[in-house]
C-alpha cells in the first residue's frame, strides 16, 4: 500500500503521488499490485468509505520510472483531465540523466514511433507507415555533473517509450536503460527517468495546479536536486 509521504496532492476530486521505480500504475500480465489498486485501497481506509472507491487513472508513467502519477477521485474530473491531455493542455515535465551530453545544449526532437507489443519497445521510423505515430519532445541541458548530464525534457506528445527512445536515438540513452542502450542496468531496476512535475488547470474549481515531485535517494538524484535547488 502507498504511504502518507508519497502523496503530493489530494482533494476531493484528485490525488497526485510520487510513484517510485518498480511500482505499476495499473494490472499488467505480472500480476503484481497496481498503484491504481493501492490508492483506492488508501482512500477507501483513509475515509472510512464503504463498498467500492472510484478511482481514475488520468496518465501512465513506465514501470522503471518514477515520479508524479495523477489520479481522478471522480469520472467528471477523469474525463475533464482526459480531455486536458487530448488537447495538450496538461504540461508534464521529466527528468532526465544520460551520459553523453547531447550535440546541442537544447532542442525539439521530433521523430515518428512504431511500438513492437512482443518486445515492449518503441523504435524511431523514417514516417507514419506501418502505424508509426509522429512524437514530439523539447529538452534543454540543466547542468552536468562529473560524469552525467541532467536534461530537461518536455512533452509535446505522449507515446510508448517517448522519452527513451528519442533520447537515445540522439546517443544520449537514459542512465540504466539497458533497453534503450545504456551499458549497464542500475541494481535496483530503475531507470534515472523521473516524472519532474505536472501542470494543469484544476477540472472542478480551474485553480491553476503544479504538482512537483522530489527524485528518488540515491547520489545521483540527490546531486541533480542540489542543483536545480540553487537556480
Amino acid at each position: 500500500m502507498i504511504s502518507e509521504d508519497q502523496i503530493l496532492y489530494i482533494d476531493n476530486h484528485l490525488i497526485a503521488i510520487n510513484k517510485k521505480p518498480g511500482e505499476i500504475s495499473q494490472s499488467d500480465v505480472t500480476g503484481d499490485v497496481s498503484l491504481l489498486e493501492d490508492v483506492k485501497l488508501f482512500i477507501k481506509e483513509k475515509y472510512n468509505k464503504p463498498g467500492n472507491v472510484y478511482v481514475g487513472l488520468v496518465h501512465r508513467i513506465d514501470r522503471p520510472v518514477s515520479g508524479v502519477l495523477l489520479f481522478a477521485r471522480t469520472s467528471k474530473a477523469a474525463e475533464r483531465l482526459s480531455q486536458m491531455i487530448r488537447d495538450r493542455a496538461f504540461k508534464k515535465t521529466y527528468w532526465a540523466v544520460v551520459k553523453q551530453m547531447p550535440k546541442e545544449p537544447e532542442g525539439r526532437l521530433e521523430n515518428y514511433l512504431l511500438k513492437n507489443a512482443q518486445m515492449n519497445k518503441s523504435f524511431v521510423a523514417k514516417n507514419e507507415k506501418g502505424g508509426a505515430k509522429k512524437a514530439v519532445l523539447h529538452y534543454r541541458l540543466i547542468y552536468s555533473l562529473e560524469r552525467y548530464h541532467l536534461l530537461e525534457v518536455i512533452l509535446e506528445t505522449g507515446r510508448h517509450h517517448q522519452i527513451r527512445a528519442q533520447l537515445s536515438a540522439i546517443g544520449c540513452p537514459i542512465k540504466g536503460d539497458l533497453k534503450y542502450g545504456f551499458d549497464r542496468s542500475n541494481p535496483d531496476g530503475s531507470i534515472h527517468l523521473h516524472a519532474r512535475s505536472i501542470s494543469f488547470e484544476h477540472p472542478v474549481t480551474h485553480a491553476a495546479i503544479t504538482i512537483i515531485a522530489p527524485p528518488p535517494q540515491d547520489v545521483i538524484w540527490n546531486a541533480c536536486l542540489k542543483v536545480a535547488e540553487q537556480q
